[in-house]
């Protein structure tokens, strides 16, 4: 295994920028802010551990590239900025979501109420959700899992006409794999940066999802007519758990982060960290390093603080509830740990 620890100077340098007017920028956080943001920068510090490598698969190796400090993000021309008239997270679901409508609903809520607390002092709508067979996407059968998959790229293409005038971008979710072109055997997600428009898929968040008992392998040899979406009629969506719970808001915020310039992180452990394949994934916290977390205020505007305690308000609201679906947030106890440490710093405390 690999540790990846950049000097503090460097690491500093990445957070604050060598221009003037960004230092002064800089200077407007609270001290409480630029505690919290300066101590996750220092050696062995409880808050942000360094990135760790564990195979040549893994992101880093396998997609060798420049490391984006803020200055490079903010500067950037072609980056996305919300502003007044377009300043709305629009989530589209595509296909089914789980057994049952009420278990669906709950499922996109959460996700929706996570994103809007992860994306502080912006609004996330849902769209009315679309059956495959409205998008009249290609579609085929995995070679290799045998599950049947969707043209991410024709996705994108109907989540192009269906965009609001004021968002700011819209990503469509669904529970069906996806393939971006027929020479490829899978992709999690593909994305537009300019058009603010993003496809995800979380069918390989389930965990038997590579076992041969998975239940979305098409028993039997079928053979498709592309325009005949019948196929897709009870097809099998995995159980809603907290881990796909988790992994779903992780993927969800980490692609969203793209879409406001932000690339995949190599500074410190964080979600914008790039991920091969599920393992590398389930290795990267919910959360972003000081570096990207100053990106994502630049362009928001939010106090440290509150977004911290809207985040920690969805993990305990409705997870006590005795209900037949209350919020699955076992997954989530040691971010909800974790964002506490944060707050007591944020509010004058020590770690």
């Amino acid at each position: 295994m690999q540790v990846i620890e950049h000097p503090v100077e460097r690491l500093h340098t990445a957070l604050l920028s060598t221009r003037k007017d960004l230092i002064e920028t800089y200077q407007q956080f609270s001290r409480p802010e630029k505690a919290l943001l300066e101590e996750g920068l220092l050696p062995g510090n409880s808050l942000f551990n360094p990135i760790t490598i564990h195979s040549d698969s893994d992101w880093i190796p396998a997609h060798p590239e420049d490391p984006q400090d803020f200055q490079t993000f903010y500067i950037n021309p072609y980056r996305r900025s919300p502003s007044s008239g377009h300043n709305t997270i629009y989530i589209q679901t595509i296909g089914s979501f789980g057994e049952g409508a009420l278990v669906a609903e709950q499922y996109v809520e959460w996700l929706k109420d996570y994103c809007q607390a992860f994306y502080y002092g912006l609004v996330v709508k849902l769209l009315p959700p679309v059956t495959v067979a409205s998008t009249a996407c290609s579609f085929r059968i995995n070679d290799n899992t045998h599950n049947l998959q969707l043209n991410a790229g024709e996705l994108l293409n109907f989540l192009k006409k269906k965009k609001p005038r004021d968002a700011f971008c819209i990503v469509g979710i669904t529970m069906i794999d996806l393939y971006p072109r027929e020479s490829w055997n899978f992709v999690f997600g593909q994305a537009s940066l300019t058009e603010g428009m993003g496809v995800f898929s979380f069918a390989r968040y389930d965990d038997h999802f590579y076992q041969r008992s998975y239940a979305g392998r098409l028993k039997k040899k079928i053979k498709l007519k592309q325009g005949d979406y019948s196929v897709f009629e009870n097809y099998y969506t995995p159980p809603i758990t907290s881990t796909l719970l988790l992994r779903s808001c992780k993927t969800l915020t980490h692609e969203i982060g793209h879409i406001f310039g932000v690339k995949h992180c190599q500074w410190l452990n964080c979600v914008m960290q790039g991920s091969n394949h599920l393992e590398e994934s389930d290795r990267r916290p919910l959360d972003l390093c000081p570096i990207c977390l100053r990106k994502l205020q630049s362009a928001i505007g939010f106090k440290i603080a509150d977004r911290y305690k809207a985040l920690l308000h969805w993990i305990e609201d409705g997870a006590a509830s005795n209900g037949q679906h209350s919020k699955p947030t076992q997954a989530f106890q040691e971010y909800k740990h974790w964002l506490y440490k944060c707050l007591r710093i944020l509010d004058g405390e020590k770690s």
